[in-house]
Protein backbone atom coordinates (compact mmCIF):
# COMPACT_ATOMS: atom_id res chain seq x y z
CA UNK A 1 0.00 0.00 0.00
CA UNK A 2 1.03 3.40 -0.49
CA UNK A 3 -0.35 6.38 0.25
CA UNK A 4 -0.46 9.68 -1.03
CA UNK A 5 -0.68 12.84 1.15
CA UNK A 6 -1.04 17.00 -0.13
CA UNK A 7 0.87 18.82 2.71
CA UNK A 8 -0.99 21.35 4.53
CA UNK A 9 1.37 24.47 3.56
CA UNK A 10 0.43 23.47 -0.47
CA UNK A 11 -3.25 23.18 0.77
CA UNK A 12 -3.25 26.75 2.41
CA UNK A 13 -1.46 28.03 -0.53
CA UNK A 14 -3.69 26.84 -3.55
CA UNK A 15 -7.02 26.08 -2.07
CA UNK A 16 -8.45 25.17 -5.06
CA UNK A 17 -6.24 22.28 -5.59
CA UNK A 18 -7.65 18.59 -6.85
CA UNK A 19 -5.28 15.79 -7.78
CA UNK A 20 -6.79 12.72 -8.60
CA UNK A 21 -5.02 9.14 -8.28
CA UNK A 22 -5.56 6.40 -10.97
CA UNK A 23 -4.03 3.39 -9.66
CA UNK A 24 -3.70 0.48 -11.90
CA UNK A 25 -2.80 -3.03 -10.89
CA UNK A 26 -1.58 -6.01 -12.98
CA UNK A 27 -1.06 -3.42 -15.75
CA UNK A 28 0.26 -5.57 -19.11
CA UNK A 29 1.67 -3.14 -20.75
CA UNK A 30 3.40 -5.27 -23.43
CA UNK A 31 0.44 -6.07 -25.36
CA UNK A 32 -1.87 -4.35 -27.78
CA UNK A 33 -3.12 -1.21 -26.54
CA UNK A 34 -5.87 -0.49 -29.50
CA UNK A 35 -8.06 2.43 -27.81
CA UNK A 36 -4.89 4.16 -26.80
CA UNK A 37 -3.90 4.00 -30.81
CA UNK A 38 -7.07 5.27 -31.56
CA UNK A 39 -6.95 8.46 -29.15
CA UNK A 40 -3.92 9.94 -30.12
CA UNK A 41 -4.92 9.40 -33.81
CA UNK A 42 -8.36 11.90 -33.30
CA UNK A 43 -6.28 14.12 -31.62
CA UNK A 44 -3.94 14.63 -34.30
CA UNK A 45 -6.82 14.22 -37.19
CA UNK A 46 -9.02 16.84 -35.57
CA UNK A 47 -5.84 18.93 -35.03
CA UNK A 48 -4.64 18.99 -38.94
CA UNK A 49 -8.71 19.53 -39.55
CA UNK A 50 -8.46 22.91 -37.57
CA UNK A 51 -11.11 21.41 -35.46
CA UNK A 52 -9.46 21.34 -32.28
CA UNK A 53 -6.22 22.91 -30.95
CA UNK A 54 -4.55 21.96 -27.55
CA UNK A 55 -5.11 24.28 -24.65
CA UNK A 56 -2.07 27.01 -24.65
CA UNK A 57 -1.23 29.37 -21.64
CA UNK A 58 -4.45 31.85 -22.81
CA UNK A 59 -6.47 29.62 -21.24
CA UNK A 60 -7.23 29.62 -17.55
CA UNK A 61 -6.43 26.17 -17.13
CA UNK A 62 -2.77 26.77 -18.10
CA UNK A 63 -2.65 30.03 -16.91
CA UNK A 64 -2.94 29.40 -13.49
CA UNK A 65 -0.13 26.71 -13.47
CA UNK A 66 1.91 29.52 -14.96
CA UNK A 67 0.91 31.70 -11.63
CA UNK A 68 1.86 28.62 -9.34
CA UNK A 69 5.01 28.51 -10.93
CA UNK A 70 5.93 31.70 -10.63
CA UNK A 71 4.59 32.01 -6.93
CA UNK A 72 7.20 29.73 -6.15
CA UNK A 73 10.10 30.78 -7.94
CA UNK A 74 9.85 29.32 -11.18
CA UNK A 75 9.81 30.98 -14.48
CA UNK A 76 6.99 28.91 -16.62
CA UNK A 77 8.12 30.24 -19.96
CA UNK A 78 11.59 28.58 -19.56
CA UNK A 79 10.42 25.36 -17.36
CA UNK A 80 7.08 24.70 -18.29
CA UNK A 81 3.88 23.01 -16.94
CA UNK A 82 3.68 19.34 -18.27
CA UNK A 83 0.58 19.84 -20.20
CA UNK A 84 1.49 23.29 -21.32
CA UNK A 85 5.15 21.84 -22.99
CA UNK A 86 3.31 18.83 -24.45
CA UNK A 87 0.64 21.01 -26.16
CA UNK A 88 3.25 22.96 -27.96
CA UNK A 89 4.73 20.21 -29.11
CA UNK A 90 1.70 18.36 -30.73
CA UNK A 91 0.63 22.02 -32.20
CA UNK A 92 4.08 22.51 -33.96
CA UNK A 93 5.00 19.25 -34.83
CA UNK A 94 1.11 17.69 -35.70
CA UNK A 95 1.96 14.23 -33.23
CA UNK A 96 2.10 13.29 -29.88
CA UNK A 97 5.29 10.87 -29.17
CA UNK A 98 4.87 7.33 -28.71
CA UNK A 99 6.59 6.01 -25.41
CA UNK A 100 4.67 2.92 -24.33
CA UNK A 101 0.74 2.33 -23.90
CA UNK A 102 0.73 3.36 -20.72
CA UNK A 103 2.57 6.97 -21.03
CA UNK A 104 0.51 7.31 -24.31
CA UNK A 105 -2.64 7.34 -22.85
CA UNK A 106 -2.08 9.49 -20.43
CA UNK A 107 -0.76 12.32 -22.62
CA UNK A 108 -3.94 11.63 -24.74
CA UNK A 109 -6.07 12.42 -22.11
CA UNK A 110 -3.56 15.64 -20.51
CA UNK A 111 -4.01 17.06 -23.89
CA UNK A 112 -7.34 16.67 -24.63
CA UNK A 113 -8.69 18.02 -21.10
CA UNK A 114 -6.05 20.71 -20.65
CA UNK A 115 -4.68 18.94 -17.38
CA UNK A 116 -1.35 18.23 -15.96
CA UNK A 117 -1.37 13.94 -16.07
CA UNK A 118 1.55 12.05 -14.87
CA UNK A 119 2.61 8.70 -13.24
CA UNK A 120 4.59 6.50 -11.38
CA UNK A 121 5.73 2.87 -10.88
CA UNK A 122 4.94 2.08 -7.56
CA UNK A 123 7.12 -0.74 -7.33
CA UNK A 124 9.60 1.96 -7.30
CA UNK A 125 8.42 4.08 -4.76
CA UNK A 126 9.86 4.10 -1.12
CA UNK A 127 6.93 4.98 1.18
CA UNK A 128 4.79 7.64 1.29
CA UNK A 129 4.38 10.29 -1.76
CA UNK A 130 4.32 13.84 -0.32
CA UNK A 131 3.07 17.07 -2.33
CA UNK A 132 5.05 20.11 -0.82
CA UNK A 133 7.18 22.35 -0.73
CA UNK A 134 11.08 21.19 -0.80
CA UNK A 135 13.55 22.02 1.46
CA UNK A 136 16.65 22.52 -1.01
CA UNK A 137 17.91 19.62 0.25
CA UNK A 138 16.23 16.76 -1.53
CA UNK A 139 17.89 14.92 -4.52
CA UNK A 140 16.24 14.55 -8.25
CA UNK A 141 17.99 12.53 -11.04
CA UNK A 142 15.35 13.39 -14.47
CA UNK A 143 13.77 11.00 -16.46
CA UNK A 144 16.51 9.88 -19.42
CA UNK A 145 19.03 11.18 -17.62
CA UNK A 146 20.11 8.62 -14.51
CA UNK A 147 23.61 10.09 -14.17
CA UNK A 148 22.15 13.39 -13.35
CA UNK A 149 21.44 14.35 -9.73
CA UNK A 150 20.10 17.70 -9.16
CA UNK A 151 18.45 19.72 -5.71
CA UNK A 152 15.00 21.71 -5.95
CA UNK A 153 15.26 25.08 -4.78
CA UNK A 154 13.76 25.46 -1.30
CA UNK A 155 10.41 26.53 -1.86
CA UNK A 156 9.79 24.69 -4.97
CA UNK A 157 6.58 22.59 -4.96
CA UNK A 158 7.22 18.96 -5.28
CA UNK A 159 6.09 15.64 -5.50
CA UNK A 160 8.37 13.19 -2.74
CA UNK A 161 8.81 9.78 -1.21
CA UNK A 162 10.98 8.70 1.28
CA UNK A 163 14.11 7.95 -1.22
CA UNK A 164 13.94 11.41 -2.96
CA UNK A 165 12.17 13.77 -5.30
CA UNK A 166 9.40 11.88 -7.92
CA UNK A 167 8.58 15.70 -9.61
CA UNK A 168 10.12 19.49 -10.15
CA UNK A 169 7.96 22.10 -10.18
CA UNK A 170 5.30 20.61 -9.25
CA UNK A 171 4.61 18.90 -12.87
CA UNK A 172 6.72 19.88 -14.66
CA UNK A 173 9.39 16.94 -15.06
CA UNK A 174 9.28 13.27 -13.57
CA UNK A 175 12.18 11.80 -11.96
CA UNK A 176 14.23 8.15 -13.66
CA UNK A 177 13.42 5.93 -10.84
CA UNK A 178 10.38 5.90 -10.87
CA UNK A 179 9.44 6.16 -14.86
CA UNK A 180 6.38 4.23 -16.60
CA UNK A 181 7.92 1.29 -19.18
CA UNK A 182 6.00 -1.31 -20.85
CA UNK A 183 7.09 -3.66 -17.73
CA UNK A 184 5.59 -1.45 -14.98
CA UNK A 185 2.80 -3.95 -13.21
CA UNK A 186 1.64 -1.31 -10.25
CA UNK A 187 1.35 2.51 -11.65
CA UNK A 188 -0.06 5.35 -9.98
CA UNK A 189 -1.39 8.03 -12.97
CA UNK A 190 -1.83 11.58 -11.59
CA UNK A 191 -4.39 14.51 -12.73
CA UNK A 192 -3.94 17.86 -11.37
CA UNK A 193 -5.93 21.08 -11.71
CA UNK A 194 -5.56 24.18 -9.13
CA UNK A 195 -8.98 25.33 -9.99
CA UNK A 196 -11.57 23.16 -8.50
CA UNK A 197 -14.29 25.29 -8.27
CA UNK A 198 -14.25 25.59 -12.31
CA UNK A 199 -12.78 21.93 -13.72
CA UNK A 200 -13.27 19.67 -10.80
CA UNK A 201 -16.00 17.84 -12.98
CA UNK A 202 -13.56 17.75 -15.75
CA UNK A 203 -10.93 16.14 -13.88
CA UNK A 204 -13.30 13.29 -13.47
CA UNK A 205 -14.24 13.25 -16.38
CA UNK A 206 -10.52 12.44 -17.76
CA UNK A 207 -9.87 10.45 -14.51
CA UNK A 208 -12.46 8.20 -16.41
CA UNK A 209 -11.29 8.65 -19.48
CA UNK A 210 -7.65 7.46 -18.66
CA UNK A 211 -9.36 4.50 -16.26
CA UNK A 212 -11.30 3.40 -19.38
CA UNK A 213 -7.96 2.86 -21.13
CA UNK A 214 -6.60 0.71 -18.58
CA UNK A 215 -9.25 -1.19 -17.87
CA UNK A 216 -8.71 -3.52 -20.59
CA UNK A 217 -5.22 -4.03 -19.67
CA UNK A 218 -5.18 -4.49 -15.97
CA UNK A 219 -6.08 -6.55 -13.29
CA UNK A 220 -7.92 -3.66 -11.28
CA UNK A 221 -8.16 0.08 -11.18
CA UNK A 222 -9.14 2.72 -8.92
CA UNK A 223 -9.80 6.34 -8.71
CA UNK A 224 -8.87 8.82 -5.46
CA UNK A 225 -9.32 11.98 -4.93
CA UNK A 226 -7.21 14.55 -2.78
CA UNK A 227 -8.42 17.93 -1.99
CA UNK A 228 -7.70 20.26 1.01
CA UNK A 229 -10.46 19.02 3.02
CA UNK A 230 -9.37 15.22 2.01
CA UNK A 231 -5.75 15.63 1.96
CA UNK A 232 -4.55 11.97 2.23
CA UNK A 233 -6.05 8.69 0.21
CA UNK A 234 -4.32 5.36 1.00
CA UNK A 235 -4.07 3.61 -2.36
Amino acid sequence: MCTFRLSPAVADAFPGTLVAVVTATGLRGREPWPATGTALADLEQRLADGTWAPADESDPRIEAWHSAYRSFGTNPRRVRPSVDALGRRLAKKGTLPRINPAVDSYNSVSVRHGLPVGAFDLDHVTGAVDIRHADGTETFTPLGEPGTVEHPRAGEIVYTDAAGVLTRHWNHRDAHRTRVTEDSAHVAFVLETLRAAFDAHLVETAAGELRDLLIPHADRTEVHLLTPERPQAAL
